[in-house]
């Protein structure tokens, strides 16, 4: 993956024919474009007065078009299902295929992005929640029920032969936990006090030492709000850093 990750449309999107039927009356409107193509819709009831980034009475579309196998939608409905159990993530509510592409619709939930234009003026503040948030993560979500693996031997069966021989050797495991595996800034979810509320983008989520979720959270905070937030991002989940295992998982994602 690499370092942009995704934005908000800032040209016009044509609405798929799926989303427009998934939506129904409610109103449309793209919130989210990966680099892959697949997009993200939020679907809003006429006259609702929900304020812009806050989820909770919404319903999402996230929709790739057909051809894209890096954007698997039934492996993050999987995981979303396992983790509702446990943690705030979005509840799924229907997936799908069709010859134009897949789709994946999950009910909305409280909270705004943590690179939501109000938190990007307060980058202390998301730093902070957003560490908070994948240490509650790590603490709640049963390692031995879960299911899935993030693990470096499966992340690397992935890759490339080219990109395997620069792997490098793999650090000791710390602790073992559920990782979010896209841990970036933008996949944790704030109130309005700053704290964090959910974790969204779970298609990557297993059992993994907590480095792989530290060393790239940390790595995301440079490239949404600068230098300096990690001191805050690290104290709040509760650890010192450790710049080795910090270097490997940086350079493992940077791989990928």
């Amino acid at each position: 993956m690499s370092r942009v990750l995704a934005a908000a449309p800032s040209d016009p999107v044509v609405v798929p024919e799926r989303v427009r039927r998934l939506a129904g009356d409610d109103d449309v409107t793209p919130v989210w474009r990966n680099e892959l193509g697949g997009l993200t819709f939020r679907l809003t009831p006429p006259g609702a007065a929900t304020p812009v980034g806050i989820a909770g009475g919404d319903r999402y579309v996230k929709w790739v078009p057909s051809g894209t196998p890096e954007l698997d939608l039934d492996a993050e409905a999987e995981r979303l299902a396992w983790a509702v159990r446990y943690t705030p993530v979005p509840r799924v509510l229907d997936r799908g295929t069709d010859d134009a592409g897949a789709w994946l619709l999950t009910a909305g939930i409280p909270g705004a992005s943590a690179v939501d234009p109000r938190w990007l003026a307060h980058p202390e503040t998301a730093a902070r929640a957003i560490g908070a948030g994948l240490r509650a993560m790590h603490d709640t979500l049963p390692v031995g029920d879960c299911p899935f693996s993030w693990g470096v031997a499966d992340r690397v069966a992935r890759l490339s032969p080219d990109a395997r021989a620069r792997v490098g050797d793999v650090p000791d495991v710390d602790r073992l936990v559920v990782c979010h595996g896209d841990p970036c800034a933008p996949n944790t979810l704030l109130d309005d006090g700053g704290r964090w509320t959910a974790h969204v983008d779970l298609d990557a989520l297993g059992v993994a030492d907590r480095w792989a979720d530290l060393a790239v959270a940390s790595y995301s905070l440079e490239w949404n709000y600068g230098d300096g937030y990690e001191p805050a991002f690290f104290d709040a989940y509760g650890i010192a850093p450790d710049a080795e295992r910090i270097a490997f998982y940086r350079h493992l994602w940077d791989l990928g």
